[in-house]
């Protein structure tokens, strides 16, 4: 199968997202969800005691990366969107780990 060619509303798309500053601290994320740690690690694809670290001050404080502030505010985004998206890009888009389409 060959790959479909962008248009220029998608290449512009793309551009949109890549220069996209998106993100949300772990701290922000905790504090406006009732989430564990461990579910922020799940979010991130992150271990538990990473997470712990960039909950942490001093010397074993570890900052997040760019990436896991993105997947924060996606899930931010998901979160308070969920609704809104219509059913078939929903399933599309959330499939559990067991296969099943989430509704």
């Amino acid at each position: 199968m060959n790959p479909r060619s962008l248009s220029d509303r998608e290449q512009n798309l793309i551009d949109r997202y890549s220069y996209c500053q998106l993100g949300m601290t772990p701290q922000t994320f905790y504090a406006k969800w009732h989430v564990s740690q461990e579910a922020i690690a799940a979010i991130c694809s992150r271990s538990t005691s990473t997470v712990r670290c960039w909950f942490r001050r001093g010397r074993s404080y570890r900052r997040p990366t760019p990436s896991d502030l993105r997947h924060l505010a996606l899930m931010d985004f998901l979160l308070e969107h969920f609704e809104q998206i219509p059913e078939d890009l929903r399933s599309t888009l959330c499939v559990t780990p067991s296969g099943d389409k989430s509704t």
